[in-house]
């Protein structure tokens, strides 16, 4: 793993928490949390591709695919198990 790879990993996070706050309205606990949640996603997305020895040969795209997919999946779990009662 590389310190690029990790950057973007990290990039791809951010972008999807902060995307998810703003696209899913309602059920979520504000911009800070998704953010972290996309984060925390994106770390777990890309280390489970790191550890199937699929991501140094695959290139940036590949990364920030795998990134996003696990920001996404995160955010959504949050939404469906833990939604916010107001």
């Amino acid at each position: 793993m590389s310190l690029v790879m990790f950057v973007a990993w990290v990039l791809v996070g951010l972008l999807a928490g902060g995307l998810a706050a703003f696209v899913m309205k309602g059920g979520g606990y504000g911009l800070r949390t998704d953010i972290v949640l996309g984060l925390v996603g994106s770390l777990l997305g890309s280390a489970i591709f790191w550890v199937l020895g699929t991501s140094p040969e695959a290139g940036m795209v590949a990364v920030a695919i795998a990134a996003f997919g696990g920001a996404a999946t995160l955010i959504i779990g949050q939404r469906k198990i833990w939604p916010v009662i107001a």
